[in-house]
């Protein structure tokens, strides 16, 4: 009996450990580029490519998107989002330094010397601003077998839950709206959906305290999930997906699609 016990106690600590391991921490980047630079920043994006690559042969990262916006919200004027994956959230919080950064840059392009990387870095952060850095860390997410490449769409919305009602808001998504989105994976209607929680930064003033990520594999499973309805809903469901949305405020959604991917 007491072997058996400690068997459970062992299994149960070993599924716990590999659910803590499976979890995604994300950061997001919202990148503001000068019209004149454009043009420049469209090279930079392929350089960063290639640095987080060896980011990722170094085990530093999990993965990195680079997605170019559509549309916005009240930020119309982010033109890019950089996401990177990590592994935990100390990995997360560390980020890669400048540091790290210019020796990876230097493995990419072994070319060049070390004061034309420390230029070329250089020319690339003064390209760019990025007013909006969210940390950020996966609570729910569809069972699907979907894969990031370049072309993919996907919608970021940025949510506030409503004050007092913070579980409300996660137990909506998690109940009513996930199953929703499942159900559109299954029938070929979205590719993955997720939702994250905010790390940082947090209190009364943040901008927002989730978001929640719907990918498509391209604009014709978009606009067909926009038109699909469900006429089997029942006035349960409708009442819990009404419920749901008084939860939380839709802050901004933009709309994007991936240019870069690192995995």
């Amino acid at each position: 009996m007491k072997k058996l016990l400690l068997f459970l106690v062992c299994g149960m600590l070993w599924v716990s450990s590999l659910k803590a391991q499976q979890t995604q921490y994300m950061v997001f980047e919202f990148v503001k580029v000068e019209n004149d630079q454009l043009f420049d920043y469209i090279e930079f994006k392929d350089l960063m490519e290639k640095v987080y690559r060896q980011a990722l042969n170094d085990k530093r990262i999990k993965g990195w998107d680079f997605w170019s916006l559509q549309s916005g919200g009240d930020h119309a004027d982010f033109q890019y989002i950089m996401v990177t994956y990590y592994n935990d959230p100390v990995q997360m919080m560390n980020g890669l330094d400048e540091q790290s950064m210019i020796e990876y840059t230097k493995i990419a392009y072994p070319h060049l010397n070390s004061i034309q990387v420390g230029k070329l870095f250089q020319e690339s952060l003064s390209m760019r601003d990025m007013p909006m850095r969210l940390y950020m860390k996966e609570i729910s997410e569809t069972n699907d077998s979907f894969q990031m490449k370049p072309g993919v769409l996907a919608s970021f919305d940025l949510m506030k839950a409503r004050e007092g009602n913070f579980e409300a808001y996660e137990e909506a998504e998690t109940q009513t709206f996930k199953p929703i989105h499942q159900r559109f994976v299954d029938q070929g209607l979205m590719g993955h959906w997720s939702l994250l929680r905010t790390a940082l930064p947090l209190g009364s003033e943040a901008k927002s305290t989730h978001l929640t990520m719907n990918v498509y594999k391209d604009y014709m499973q978009f606009f067909n999930a926009q038109s699909y309805e469900d006429m089997n809903q029942t006035e349960a469901q409708r009442e819990a997906v009404n419920e749901g949305l008084n939860s939380r405020d839709q802050k901004w959604v933009y709309l994007a699609t991936l240019e870069n991917v690192v995995r």
